[in-house]
């Protein structure tokens, strides 16, 4: 194979941003689920909300990646990384939201009391209150010591920094 060659086959920088929000996101969703049915940490509100972040850039990343290696026009290209950096830069917002709520920073929404929707018929009604979990947004979910707000804060960060770098370089 020639330098030509593989230069010609290598992603552009937009594609390779694009493919690693893909890659990372998707990996962070899974680790969510993986906290949240195997290992049974239910998330929060702040927690759910944390996760449409992802449920957005991830998709749009990919359409991203895919119009970057079909050519597409440059500023399409250019304009989709920019919402994807936007959407990143909001999940690193309610990040640092959550955490601030954690470390008791400033109050928490008040919809952190769990759900409160389909208890039943009123005879069943304090079964299905007791059955109810409770999971407070003040209440830091950790995993080695860390809270997970805060590893959101550190990947969003680091995906909107890597989108950044995918706006800012040069197309081969």
């Amino acid at each position: 194979m020639t330098a030509m060659s593989i230069s010609a086959n290598r992603l552009d920088p937009a594609a390779t941003a694009a493919l690693a929000v893909v890659a990372v996101g998707a990996a962070t969703i899974l680790g969510a689920y993986f906290f949240q049915y195997v290992l049974g940490v239910a998330p929060c509100p702040l927690c759910l909300d944390q996760r449409m972040v992802y449920y957005a850039a991830v998709p749009l990343a990919l359409v991203v990646a895919l119009a970057a290696r079909a050519a597409a026009p440059r500023p399409l290209v250019l304009g989709g990384l920019a919402l994807v950096l936007v959407a990143m830069l909001v999940g690193a917002g309610i990040a640092i939201y959550h955490s601030g709520v954690e470390w008791k920073f400033w109050p928490g929404p008040q919809d952190c009391s769990g759900p409160i929707n389909s208890l039943g018929t009123a005879g069943s009604l304090l079964d299905a209150m007791k059955n109810t979990s409770v999971v407070r947004c003040d209440q830091p979910q950790r995993f080695l010591g860390v809270s997970l707000a805060n590893c959101n804060v550190v990947i969003s960060l680091a995906l909107a920094c890597v989108t950044l770098w995918g706006l800012r370089a040069k197309a081969n």
